[in-house]
């Protein structure tokens, strides 16, 4: 193997401890516990043993949590109720639906009835818009890690270009807009793109997010690209074919270790900024 590991665990757990040390501190000033509320819609046992894995992190951060099971039956209009109640908790600073969510419910109108505020995920449209336009506010959790990740491994961003395989709201159509804003020339392609192998070759970094095990090949990519693995199949296997990859790529994240603790480290590392907000723009009188 030629290519070098982005190892995603080490940075994750640097962020997660200073993560505690904020929430921790800002308990200790007002009293307030950053809390975070995870939804899961049915018993779907992998999104169960995510959510199980996001509450322990929480709890070793100093971070509460809040954990709302709903059954597989579930409707789009009891989901949004549940949210909306979430949204107007106080002690509730940022909220996590787990998904995918049940096919009968509307995952869109479910993503948009968690406030702004509370959209540590960033999976709403003001999250996405606001992080497109450099705004203020919550940037999608898994894309987010990806740039630390390439931050820490001084990836040069700025005039390369980046190949995104996959448009998923929440993952690569994030991903591209928070490349552009690093000075990256992007290209958006996908499953149904055609040619797709020749528009890879030309990248100097690829993400690949098409959600398909196994999708890139080693014969798509040019000797010394960057490659962020942001899928996860069946048998711990990410979208990109590793070993062949490994012996074209300069940089290559591997699955798992890779890209999943930085989504879980922001996820925790936003929760506390929303407490954190959240407590600047109403104050809590602390008895002493």
């Amino acid at each position: 193997m030629s290519a070098k590991l982005m190892i995603g665990t080490d940075l994750a757990a640097e962020m997660v401890t200073k993560a505690g040390e904020r929430a921790k501190k800002l308990y200790d000033e007002t009293g307030v516990q950053p809390c975070l509320a995870t939804v899961l819609v049915g018993d779907d046992p992998a999104s169960a043993t995510y959510v199980r894995m996001k509450q322990n992190r929480s709890k070793k951060a100093g971070i509460g949590s809040r954990s709302v099971v709903l059954p597989a039956e579930t409707t789009t209009e009891e989901l949004v109720a549940e949210l909306h109640k979430l949204s107007n908790d106080p002690e509730v600073h940022g909220i996590l639906l787990q998904h995918p969510v049940p096919a009968q419910i509307d995952e869109r109108a479910a993503f948009e009835a968690i406030a702004p505020a509370k959209d540590v995920d960033g999976v709403t449209m003001h999250g996405f818009a606001a992080m497109a336009f450099g705004e203020p506010g919550f940037v999608s959790c898994t894309p987010g890690g990806i740039l630390r990740l390439l931050q820490a491994y001084d990836v040069p961003l700025e005039g390369a270009h980046a190949v995104v395989i996959g448009r998923s709201p929440i993952l690569g159509k994030p991903a591209g807009m928070l490349l552009l804003a690093s000075n990256a020339t992007v290209t958006y392609t996908h499953s149904k793109t055609r040619d797709l192998a020749s528009i890879v070759r030309t990248a100097d970094i690829v993400v690949a997010a098409v959600g398909r095990a196994n999708f890139v090949r080693g014969d798509w990519l040019k000797p010394g690209v960057v490659v962020i693995d942001a899928g996860y199949n069946e048998g711990n296997v990410g979208d990109v074919h590793f070993e062949e990859a490994s012996q074209v790529a300069s940089l290559i994240t591997p699955v798992p270790g890779g890209v999943g603790p930085m989504t879980i480290a922001l996820l925790l590392e936003q929760t506390v900024e929303a407490a954190e907000s959240e407590t600047v723009a109403h104050p809590v009188d602390v008895l002493s």
